[in-house]
């Protein structure tokens, strides 16, 4: 398993390349922000935000939001290093907060969160999908470094 460090490392590595095939893909602010995405993904929004971690310490004075996440999630669990669901529980963690911000906000509702996210997807597919296929694309590096990408519930064993 690989350190916190070594994470960051290979994540700040390969954010370029991957960024530099988005973009012959999909177009170059695509590949921008595939980029960027990669890098948010691997730094800011890891599977490691189950544990006090490098990932969980940039949070710096909002690691709180991720209080709920760390004490619900065993680490290494399906629910935080599963591929695709991991990275949708975070998304969803952080939609959470800002669907409550929204609420808390004159004149604005909770309703309006989803339905502004798929609007902004359809009108921008590519940039969307580049976004998301980085996230995730950041977390299966996590996992390929940590030398097993399937979560211990997948193989029968559990580990501490």
């Amino acid at each position: 398993m690989a350190s916190g460090r070594n994470h960051d490392r290979a994540t700040a590595l390969w954010s370029l390349p991957w960024g530099l095939v988005v973009a012959l893909v999909l177009g170059w602010q695509a590949g921008l922000i595939a980029a960027a995405s990669f890098l948010i993904g691997g730094l800011w929004l890891s599977p490691d935000l189950d544990t006090r971690s490098l990932a969980l310490r940039r949070w710096g004075a909002l690691q709180w939001l991720w209080w709920p996440y760390r004490t619900l999630l065993p680490h290494r669990s399906f629910w935080s290093h599963g591929p695709v669901i991991g990275t949708l529980l975070r998304l969803l963690v952080l939609l959470g907060w800002a669907g409550l911000v929204m609420a808390l906000l004159p004149g604005r509702s909770i309703a309006e969160l989803p339905q502004a996210l798929l609007q902004g997807i359809r009108r921008h597919p590519a940039p969307a999908l580049a976004l998301l296929l980085s996230l995730e694309a950041s977390v299966w590096l996590h996992l390929l470094l940590d030398g097993d990408p399937w979560p211990s519930e997948w193989r029968g064993q559990h580990r501490r």
